[in-house]
């Protein structure tokens, strides 16, 4: 039986993928108003917290989780 891990910022997501805080400790303002806008990339992994590798191209960007993958941008509109 093969576990499936799930990727950086698949639902249901336990930390801040801007602040890499507990969702449930993060204060709704701790958020960088830039991100609120979505001029930013994901900086931190949505399921374990850690600082992801991103790449930011003139096309959009990719990010890299060490324990749960990578995720391009263009991914997030083929949902």
């Amino acid at each position: 039986m093969t576990s499936v891990v799930p990727g950086p910022l698949q639902e249901p997501l336990k930390y801040g993928v801007y602040t890499g805080v507990e969702l449930e400790l993060q204060s709704p303002d701790s958020v960088p108003a830039a991100a609120q806008l979505g001029l930013e990339p994901p900086r931190y992994c949505g399921q374990c917290g850690r600082r992801m590798v991103v790449q930011v191209r003139p096309d959009g960007w990719d990010a890299r989780c060490s324990r749960h993958g990578s995720l391009d941008s263009t991914e997030l509109g083929e949902k």
